[in-house]
């Protein structure tokens, strides 16, 4: 997975068209699914490999892309259709990562057909993470100004103690260490400087929610990621400016449409937003044995 994937949560504007279809190369507007989520395969999917970000090392095996260089590795890929034998697909791709003692997610789609893959997955050692939604939203018809809760600023983070003080945010949120988020952070905005904005909120000195927007280039899509916010500070209104704030900066770049992982908290808020879910993902976490 391209950097940290996870909800968001948001909530009603404007709202998105139907849905959206794929024709020579650029959505139009339809009232189909299907066609989104044809776009989502062949324009988000394997993005990363028309222009790899520096750092990232891209490696092809069949229609499996292998990405190591940051927090851990991923694999991904438009479909596995062709491949004649899928455990010897993942114990090479196991091999490959245990070689560089390096954890990596394999993340899976409920549409791609493939239904005994999680057991697959499994059997070698793989750890489902929490089921996420694919959804999709247009940036125009969720930008407006944000509105925030008194007491509280929204602004663009920089590199080094911004990026620290996330990922102190970060584990406070989720009680676990979170600190690498820090350095994840900073080789992700050096290598993609133009295509990736870090946005935090702060009351006082501190921060209590941060969210990023990342473009993907040679496509009309971008994501939204990392969205959390400090329990105390969450149902104040927050991520909907998180949400506006990050649409404005999407729309003005000329992106069309927002793609989240959403979890199941968030989906249903976004999708009240206006945001269309297409499909289902359940990451699968390899980790070395130690």
């Amino acid at each position: 997975m391209p950097p940290v994937l996870g909800g968001l949560r948001s909530s009603p504007h404007k709202c998105l068209s139907p849905a959206v279809g794929f024709t020579n190369g650029t959505l139009s507007t339809v009232t189909d699914r299907a066609a989104l989520l044809a776009a989502y395969d062949a324009q988000v999917r394997t993005a990363l490999a028309r222009r790899p970000p520096v750092g990232l090392h891209l490696d092809w095996d069949g229609p499996l892309l292998r990405a190591t260089g940051w927090h851990r590795g991923f694999v991904d890929y438009r479909n596995l259709d062709g491949v004649d034998d899928v455990d010897a697909l993942i114990a090479r791709t196991v091999a490959y990562f245990a070689e560089r003692d390096e954890a990596f997610e394999w993340k899976t789609h409920s549409h791609d057909g493939l239904a005994d893959l999680p057991d697959r997955l499994r059997a070698y050692g793989f750890v489902a993470e929490d089921v996420e939604t694919v959804v999709i939203g247009e940036a125009a018809a969720m930008a407006h100004d944000p509105v925030l809760p008194d007491g509280v600023a929204l602004r663009e983070a920089m590199p080094g103690d911004d990026f620290r003080r996330i990922a102190d945010m970060k584990s406070d949120v989720w009680h676990d260490d979170w600190s690498w988020q820090a350095d994840d952070l900073t080789r992700q905005v050096a290598a993609n400087p133009s295509g990736m904005t870090v946005l935090l909120v702060e009351a006082g000195d501190a921060v209590v929610s941060a969210a990023w927007l990342v473009l993907t280039e040679g496509t009309e899509f971008a994501g939204l990621w990392g969205g959390s916010t400090l329990a105390a500070w969450r149902g104040r209104g927050i991520y909907r400016a998180l949400v506006a704030r990050r649409a404005q900066l999407a729309a003005e770049r000329g992106v069309r449409y927002l793609q989240v992982d959403a979890s199941s908290d968030s989906r249903p808020i976004l999708e009240r937003l206006g945001f269309l879910a297409i499909t289902t993902t359940t990451p699968y976490v390899w980790t070395p044995p130690r």
